[in-house]
């Protein structure tokens, strides 16, 4: 399959609100609930980090990177964020879009990227797996979806060439 990697503007967000949606629907993506407007949305996120794989005019799926703390000395961790559309499943986008944001993490100077991962979502982990994560633990009954306490599986991966020395 054909498609391109692009920075996200505003005017993507409509698909891109779409994935994220649908992900929040099956409640094993995100603790989130409900869609966040695209300024909220944007200042959670490093803005030159918010990536869209595109096909023409069709988003296929988006992969973002935000912030773990305001604290310097975690200034070079932050969280990776992935969601392909339901349609475009199993064709390399998700990979692509993670390959995509570690290649921009690094030119940012971040050394590691974490993921928290519901262990139900098995693709997701092992998509993570496939580019170079490990899972360092879990995080047991972390927070509360729909009432029903979460575990997490959280996930790294360290740079090679940032934070070496």
């Amino acid at each position: 399959m054909n498609f391109q990697i692009e920075q996200m503007v505003a005017g993507d967000w409509d698909q891109v609100s779409r994935i994220y949606l649908d992900g929040i629907r099956t409640g094993n993506a995100t603790f989130e609930e409900k869609l966040p407007s695209w300024d909220f949305w944007l200042s959670k996120h490093i803005l030159d980090c918010n990536i869209v794989a595109r096909r023409e005019n069709e988003i296929l799926g988006w992969a973002a990177l935000s912030p773990t703390s305001n604290r310097k000395v975690y200034s070079g961790v932050v969280e990776v964020s992935v969601y392909v559309n339901d349609e475009h499943r199993g064709k390399k986008i998700g990979m692509n879009l993670i390959q995509e944001l570690i290649k921009l993490s690094e030119k940012k100077g971040f050394w590691t990227l974490q993921a928290g991962i519901f262990p139900e979502n098995k693709i997701s982990i092992n998509l993570h797996k496939k580019c170079g994560f490990r899972i360092v633990g879990m995080r047991e009954k972390i927070g509360k979806l729909d009432g029903i306490w979460r575990d997490v599986v959280l996930m790294e991966r360290r740079s090679k060439i940032v934070g070496t020395d």
